[in-house]
């Protein structure tokens, strides 16, 4: 019950979205029992991010969530290189313009339930 959401400054295109669908579908994995099968990826662009109080550069906020609560942080920063390496490749957003939000809970609820 993973979930990537994307805000990014700039604008995608269907074809970079999918690429960086993909790489989220590999970069989950590193969260033990975690696959693409269930991996929700909301994504928002041209959105305005002001980053060091500026917005003259391409910015990334992103969001992940996931169910459980024993998460090791080296998984944390092995997802935090892939998906800064493929904002970057994908969209030309920095790593030092990116920012990632990790959280793990125990409570996920889907189709009319909890889990």
């Amino acid at each position: 019950m993973p979930v990537i959401h994307t805000h990014v400054s700039v604008s995608t295109t269907p074809e970079q979205r999918e690429a960086l669908k993909t790489a989220y579908g590999k970069a989950i994995t590193a969260v033990p029992g975690k696959t693409e099968e269930w991996l929700m990826c909301p994504f928002e662009d041209n959105m305005p991010i002001y980053f060091g109080g500026k917005d003259d550069r391409p910015a990334a906020y992103v969001e992940v969530n996931v169910m459980g609560s024993d998460v090791d942080r080296s998984v944390w920063e092995s997802m935090s290189k892939q998906i800064m390496a493929a904002l970057h490749e994908q969209l030309g957003v920095p790593a030092d313009r990116t920012y990632i939000r990790y959280t793990a809970t125990g409570d996920w609820g889907w189709n009319g339930g909890n889990f």
